[in-house]
């Protein structure tokens, strides 16, 4: 009789197969998703989910509280100015008024340039709140309806025509209203006080309030026609017709060698910190996790390996809303590429600083709250780590470029570490000056007819989720580009932002696609560059779309983003640009290399 050897019995693993699938998310991931949601939707939850106390509090510290203020000052000023004239006849009798008249002088000409970023900061504010919003919706919608009624064969420069036309209809639309509300409120405004309108502080209140409205009501009608007229004069955008030709590039003269170079752009990877988040705004219709920013780095190396790269450049929106884990989880794959972070380049977008809270468009911050300047810190530790040895900041003082990036922060670096792990609201106005101090970054042309790169930071600051899109460049940073330039007077230049300069002359299905959220003054800043755009080509992000065109000389390149805009299975796709030094110290591009990054396996 045999005995049968008995086998141990085979565990396999159950088969678990989940009603639905976790990892593709569900309603909730759509919550900020303009993809999936309408902009009505997502007005019922700003109404449902705003904190009313922070809101007015908000309203008082940014609005009211200035308002009051602005309406005040004509008062003070125009009574002290009274007092002083009749007082001034007396021997010695108006001392006390001048001598506080040379106080202030004394305090504007020592604090002039904290009180001149303010000041510049808060004109550009009210121009993002009062000016830009209503003329960008009515100029648009104005076109939107215009370019409806044009034939289907209308020509470009009908249609750039239409487009100036617009402009100028739309700032004459902001005049009326403005002129409007000056008209209504000017019989409650008072323009010179005195010691008793104290007695009353209510009605001094009102008073006040109605004199802000009239300052504010006039400038408008004045800024609405020279914004709009400033946009109708300007030659309107148009794609670039004129691509260097393939093959030898000319030299920039006869002494020098023929030279190009190949800059990768990216833009707006918006990387996520957990393993199968989804992005703020696509929601399920975008990718999930970073295995498309994987496959990307991946990508590019192949493409480097093949034809070296001499520089990427990633014009902002790194992260999706600027968090810790975010920015470790875009470390973790790019820390496996090392040959692509020694040429990589960053900055800012507008997810990486303004936005407040994944999950909750009506979130708030009050404009002491530190955790803007959190926001701050991680993107100064990230372009550290980066690029810190590499760029240069601009010394404003003596008119040069000054040290690199990375000894411009080294005598901050405790203050900067405490802080993180303090949030303290002393440490974070410390912060605020060195975020201020370390734009822009120039990296140097390696020759002095080479090629340089320009990093500016294009974000206005804002408090709010819902309207964290804005950009701005200020005044200081614009003379400190043109310092760089002047620096290097043969070499050219990418100069590189976040936010496009001007809005794009493409057609659009709905309305809701037109109201864009390009630089405030965007105008102005490319009048700025205008006078060297024959050495400049300027690079960004912002929108998800590939364009490149040109605007009053100067040549713009947009990005697409290679994460953004399409599911995991789908392809995406990104640029390699040859820049071309031409004739006359010009730059040109070749046409772009198109380099598709492959979806994901639907299994």
């Amino acid at each position: 009789m045999t005995t049968k050897t008995m086998r141990p019995p085979v565990h396999r693993p159950p088969v678990m197969k989940p009603i639905i699938d976790p990892r593709r998310g569900d309603i909730e991931d759509d919550a900020l998703s303009t993809k999936r949601r309408s902009l009505f939707a997502l007005a019922g939850t700003l109404v449902a989910e705003i904190s009313l106390p922070k809101l007015i509090a908000a309203w008082f510290i940014l609005i009211i509280g200035p308002g009051l203020i602005l309406g005040l000052a004509p008062q003070v000023a125009l009574g002290w100015a009274s007092t002083l004239q009749a007082k001034i006849t007396a021997p010695y009798a108006g001392l006390g008024a001048l001598l506080l008249f040379l106080v202030v002088v004394a305090i504007g000409w020592f604090g002039g340039r904290p009180l001149f970023r303010a000041a510049e900061s808060n004109f550009w504010q009210l121009n993002s709140l009062a000016v830009q919003p209503f003329y960008v919706i009515c100029r648009e919608a104005l076109r939107h309806l215009a370019e409806k009624l044009l034939p289907a064969d209308a020509t470009e420069a009908g249609r750039a025509t239409l487009r100036s036309a617009t402009s100028a209809a739309a700032g004459v639309v902001l005049c009326c209203l403005s002129l409007a509300a000056v008209l209504h409120a000017w019989p409650s405004s008072a323009w010179v006080g005195d010691i008793a309108d104290l007695a009353s502080p209510h009605r001094l209140a009102m008073t006040a309030l109605a004199n802000s409205v009239v300052l504010i009501g006039a400038y408008l009608t004045a800024a609405a026609l020279v914004w709009s007229l400033a946009d109708a004069a300007m030659p309107q955008p148009r794609a670039l017709r004129d691509f260097a030709a393939a093959g030898s590039p000319a030299a920039s003269s006869s002494a020098s060698p023929a030279r190009s170079w190949r800059v990768a752009h990216l833009s707006d990877l918006h990387a996520v910190g957990e393993p199968y988040g989804l992005r703020i705004e696509s929601g399920r219709s975008g990718p999930c996790g970073n295995g498309r920013i994987k496959a990307l780095l991946e990508r590019l190396e192949l493409v480097h390996a093949a034809e070296p790269l001499d520089r990427i450049l990633v014009t902002g929106d790194t992260t999706d809303a600027g968090r810790s884990a975010e920015w470790a989880a875009f470390f973790d794959a790019l820390k496996l590429h090392p040959r692509l972070a020694e040429r990589m380049l960053v900055l800012p977008g507008n997810h990486d600083l303004n936005v407040v809270d994944r999950a909750n468009p009506a979130r708030l911050d009050l404009p002491m709250s530190p955790n803007k300047r959190l926001r701050q810190l991680r993107v100064l530790s990230a372009m550290a780590a980066i690029q810190g040895a590499g760029v240069r900041v601009v010394d404003r003082v003596k008119g040069e470029l000054g040290a690199t990036l990375a000894a411009a922060l080294k005598p901050h670096l405790a203050s900067l570490t405490q802080f993180a792990d303090t949030g303290s609201w002393r440490q974070a106005g410390r912060l605020s000056a060195v975020w201020l101090d370390v734009f822009p970054q120039v990296l140097p042309p390696e020759t002095e007819d080479g090629l340089g790169i320009i990093l500016l930071n294009s974000n206005a600051d804002t408090h709010f989720s819902f309207t964290n899109a804005l950009g701005l460049v200020s005044a200081e940073d614009v003379k400190a580009v043109e310092i760089a330039l002047a620096h290097y007077p043969r070499a050219r230049w990418i100069v590189a932002l976040h936010h496009h300069l001007v809005e794009y002359p493409m057609p659009a299905r709905a309305l809701s696609e037109r109201i864009g959220t390009a630089l405030i003054n965007g105008s102005w800043f490319v009048r700025r560059l205008s006078s060297l755009a024959d050495r400049i080509v300027v690079m960004h992000g912002h929108r998800h779309l590939d364009w490149i065109g040109e605007c009053a000389g100067l040549t713009i390149v947009s990005a697409p983003s290679p994460v953004m805009e399409a599911s995991d299975t789908c392809e995406t796709y990104f640029y390699v640009h040859t820049l071309v030094a031409s004739e006359g110290g010009r730059l040109q591009l070749r046409r772009p290399e198109r380099v598709v990054v492959k979806g994901a396996s639907s299994e």
